[in-house]
């Protein structure tokens, strides 16, 4: 795994789509901004193979006053594997990090999200939030979610959230009862799940052609 230094007071963004083997190491000095897309929408194909795909992504807060921003979409078919690793740590004080990462999964695939987030005793002043919510459609799919979180600082915001469930039954019956057919129904939930961590992308024009993309994988 190679190392990027980002340098004090620069931005470095970044959208990885589809790539088989991720493996980054981001160190931040001091005002620096990282802000990272990790996404898996594979096509329509995908439902005969046998892919597995794994990220690692870790990040390094060694100077004050970082930002990090961590985006994750997997939406999983067939007998697909996906497995995102995130390790943030905030070595020193006054950083922010902020992770969102969501897996849709369907058919028989599998999905697994560990995410390791440190607060070093030194980093008081630190806000750090890490959110996974996955959603399960098929009976016969699975997900693992494994928050680890280390904080040895007092001062500190700190939050964590996972969540595995199902598409909202009363969601559905609704709008079945406002004339949407079910299934059509049932892809405008799961869009709206997904495109959440699209919307963050900056670039608009590749925001457009993946919010596009993404409606055509679930119709």
């Amino acid at each position: 795994m190679s190392e990027i230094i980002i340098h004090s007071g620069e931005t470095f963004e970044r959208v990885f789509l589809n790539e088989p083997e991720l493996n980054l190491h981001i160190v931040q000095e001091a005002r620096s901004h990282v802000k990272i897309h990790v996404l898996n929408i594979p096509a329509e194909e995908s439902r005969d193979r046998e892919i597995e795909i794994s990220n690692n992504i870790v990040v390094e807060q060694t100077g004050e006053g970082c930002e990090t921003e961590i985006y994750g979409l997997a939406y999983l078919r067939g007998s697909e594997k996906v497995t995102t690793e995130t390790h943030v740590h905030h070595a020193v004080g006054g950083g922010r990090s902020n992770q969102l990462l969501k897996f849709v999964l369907d058919d028989s695939a599998h999905g697994r999200f560990i995410g390791d987030l440190k607060i070093a005793p030194d980093a008081q002043k630190t806000e750090a939030h890490q959110t996974n919510r996955n959603l399960v459609l098929s009976e016969d799919a699975e997900m693992r979610t494994q928050p680890q979180l280390e904080i040895y600082a007092d001062d500190v915001q700190a939050t964590h959230g996972a969540s595995t469930g199902q598409l909202d039954e009363t969601a559905l019956f609704y709008m079945q009862q406002r004339g949407i057919d079910k299934e059509k129904a049932r892809q405008l939930l799961v869009g709206a799940f997904m495109k959440e961590v699209i919307e963050a992308i900056s670039d608009e024009a590749l925001r457009e052609q993946l919010l596009n993309a993404i409606d055509g994988e679930i119709e």
